[in-house]
């Protein structure tokens, strides 16, 4: 990616920011119907301490999410591949989970599990889960059927098959889908803060919502985006670690 078109994004958030500006000064538009992004600054710093302590149980609870997502959707992935049966009885019921809105089931988890973690870390766990598992397993589907035969004709098991040629080919397919659950990861942790808790950045949201404090919702969200882009980068230096092969083709690119 050239340097232009990694500049070029930032141009156009740096213009659109300085028309809104222009805009809500020039229109003398108030602050509870619509801050400044000057103003949404100024509140990201006075307020970053206090920001900074309810984004260590966000992250926390969106890790967590992630952890369990990661490695429940390895297993599942394989379990689908390996058996179309199992696929044919899951995959239907992992689609329809997805249609179902999170902001429904957050409060019928809470109603079962209580105020505590669980029921966010869950909520992110039903947000991260479908894009791994799916993006895994098609993965590990789509592996050349020479490179199989292959392993096979030297003995190998069926483990060994998944060990030594499936898995390894499909983590391109598996960084692709942590990277969307990565950036989903912080929103559901939010939601979840959002129906029900004492803490986060879901907690922090509805009180300067209720407050009418538009200027303090604006900097949480810019917040939530930035925490968003960090567990982003986080999966992609992950995928530099395990794969550093695909570093330096994408580097030769």
């Amino acid at each position: 990616m050239s340097k232009v078109s990694k500049a070029a994004p930032v141009a156009v958030i740096v213009i659109l920011m300085g028309i809104w500006e222009i805009i809500v000064r020039v229109a003398g538009i108030p602050l509870y119907v619509l801050p400044a992004p000057g103003d949404m600054l100024k509140s990201f710093a006075s307020e970053f301490p206090t920001l900074f302590g309810h984004a260590g149980i966000t992250v926390m609870e969106a890790a967590a999410g992630m952890a369990i997502s990661f490695v429940v959707g390895i297993v599942v992935g394989v379990l689908i591949d390996a058996m179309p049966t199992f696929k044919a009885c899951v995959y239907p019921i992992l689609v329809v989970t997805q249609t179902v809105p999170v902001i429904v089931l957050a409060p019928i988890f809470i109603i079962y599990m209580g105020f505590g973690y669980a029921p966010k870390i869950l909520t992110v766990v039903l947000m991260c889960f479908f894009p791994i598992v799916v993006s895994f397993s098609d993965g590990l589907g789509e592996m050349e059927e020479g490179y199989l035969n292959l392993v096979r004709t030297y003995g190998g098991s069926r483990l060994q098959l998944y060990r030594i040629v499936k898995i390894p080919s499909a983590m391109i397919s598996l960084l692709s889908g942590l990277k969307v659950a990565a950036t989903y990861s912080i929103s559901g942790a939010v939601v979840g803060e959002w129906i029900a808790s004492q803490s986060g950045l879901g907690y922090y949201l509805i009180r300067a919502k209720n407050g009418y404090m538009l200027d303090k919702v604006f900097a949480c969200v810019l917040m939530i985006i930035l925490l968003s882009l960090l567990m982003n980068g986080l999966v992609k230096l992950f995928g530099y670690a395990v794969l550093p092969w695909a570093r330096r083709r994408r580097n030769s690119r």
